[in-house]
């Protein structure tokens, strides 16, 4: 089976682009996760075979937004946090908005495990939404994983806006106090770690270095590969043995970041 997730940067522009019909044809995803949609359903129209949409659309028209394309019928879709996970931890607006009407998580349960998909609040370039990142949406995010996988194991994917370690971005000492790479941040993702959930790209792949999945648009970095990896698939240690490979698409287009994919044996 193979599972894919995309920040598309908007989905519109990149159908438009051609792009997202090119990575259908050449990929062909079993179960597809999008980040960033900036799209509600219907607004981005397109025949790429068998598979089921699922949106969670933000309120504000052409921000944020998620989705999940399967060819699986999932038994169940759940939109956000899971019911008294969000008032748990205190998560509501501020000055930007509630990022809990942001159109960020969605969760599809199947036979055998949860997939689920998340576009990370950004923490903003003067880190004036860290503190709602750090305090309230990496543990709400986690509780939310531990919740589903009282159930079943547990796939999540997505844009998690954060380089979690030194080899994770071109450029370590210079970003050290940027958004995307502060100790906080950091921190949010060792703790999910911590509680089970494995990177499977770096545990697959523990030394391999330059292997982004996002790249500024400005000053070529994209074709210096000056990036950084902040697109992960986190798999419930249980399903470790299942994980058939973990990989890194740089090769596609359309977007700002590439998508990037785990194949599991079922």
């Amino acid at each position: 089976m193979k599972l894919y997730s995309w920040n598309v940067n908007g989905i519109r522009a990149v159908i438009n682009k051609g792009a997202f019909q090119k990575f259908i044809a050449e990929h062909q995803p079993d179960i597809l996760c999008l980040q960033e949609t900036k799209a509600k359903q219907g607004q981005a129209v397109i025949d790429i075979g068998n598979y089921t949409e699922y949106w969670n659309d933000a309120d504000k028209a052409g921000y944020s937004g998620t989705a999940i394309f399967s060819k699986i019928k999932p038994h169940t879709v759940v939109n956000g946090f899971v019911d008294g996970i969000a008032e748990r931890f205190g998560l509501t607006s501020d000055e930007y908005g509630d990022p809990e009407r942001e159109g960020r998580v969605i969760s599809a349960e199947f036979d055998d495990f949860w997939v689920v998909t998340v576009y990370t609040p950004n923490s903003k370039r003067d880190l004036s939404r860290l503190s709602l990142r750090h305090t309230k949406w990496d543990q709400a995010f986690l509780a939310h994983l531990k919740e589903l996988e009282k159930n079943k194991p547990v796939l999540a994917c997505g844009d998690l806006n954060v380089a979690h370690e030194e080899i994770d971005l071109a450029r370590p000492k210079d970003n050290a106090k940027s958004a995307g790479f502060t100790p906080e941040e950091r921190e949010g993702m060792t703790n999910i770690i911590t509680a089970g959930f494995m990177d499977t790209f770096r545990t697959l792949h523990p030394t391999t270095t330059d292997a982004y999945t996002w790249w500024t648009a400005w000053g070529g970095a994209r074709e210096r590969n000056v990036g950084w990896r902040i697109d992960y698939w986190l798999a419930s240690s249980s399903l470790k043995s299942s994980i058939a490979s973990a990989s890194i698409h740089p090769d596609v287009l359309g977007s700002d970041h590439c998508p990037v994919s785990i194949t599991l044996n079922v």
